[in-house]
């Protein structure tokens, strides 16, 4: 049997896309000011369903939406939604891979929606690479990670690890690799946590639903 015959025959890989409703106030709400706080839900929208329609095109896996909050006419057909459980981020973070791997025992690549030039083909080298490595990292501009991909989950690769930290992704990697894990890495991306942020990765994907959203609100000031 062929190694392509051999992937073939087991569970398919799984993309997790972690995220808030995106009501006022309870999303990026580092952006307001300058931005309004319905302001910074419609920006948080848009990200969330580029992020989303991008995962749908990424061929051969399931998708899985870990949701805080309910559903809304911005979620594409073909993900399961579960719902977030934890307190802090490194809880929820843990709890969305233990859940996903509940559904199927396949490896699981975690996003958020902080990148939504994320494209098809880093997704699917992400998944790629859980076939010969335990882990996959993508360190973020900030010091934080925009994906984490693992084989088999274990909520004590994440509990306690601090978030939105500069030195989030660092403890991160140390962490797996500490747990004699074989790690790789992925590209650096900007991960949107101030308007400069914001107005950076609108640049990279000018045809989105995010640079149309970020131009949007520029033209209404």
């Amino acid at each position: 049997m062929s190694p392509a015959d051999s992937a073939d025959a087991g569970p398919r890989a799984q993309i997790v896309v972690i995220a808030k409703e995106p009501v006022p106030g309870r999303v990026k709400t580092r952006l307001v000011p300058p931005l309004t706080a319905g302001e910074a839900a419609a920006l948080a929208a848009a990200a969330l369903e580029d992020t989303l329609l991008t995962v749908t095109r990424v061929p051969g896996v399931d998708r899985v939406l870990a949701l805080d909050g309910a559903p809304g006419a911005w979620l594409p057909s073909g993900f399961t939604v579960l719902p977030q459980r934890g307190n802090g981020l490194d809880e929820r973070l843990a709890a969305a891979f233990e859940d996903t791997h509940r559904l199927s025992p396949a490896p699981i690549v975690l996003i958020g929606i902080d990148t939504p030039q994320v494209s098809v083909g880093l997704l699917a080298e992400a998944v790629s690479l859980l076939a010969d490595h335990d882990a996959v990292l993508g360190p973020a501009a900030d010091g934080g990670f925009w994906l984490l991909g693992l084989r088999v989950p274990d909520a004590a690769l994440l509990l306690g690890v601090p978030m939105s930290e500069p030195t989030t992704g660092e403890i991160q990697l140390r962490r797996l690799r500490e747990a004699g894990m074989s790690v790789a890495l992925m590209p650096c991306l900007t991960d949107v946590d101030t308007i400069t942020d914001a107005i950076e990765v609108a640049a990279l994907v000018p045809g989105s639903r995010y640079a149309a959203a970020l131009a949007g609100i520029g033209a209404s000031r």
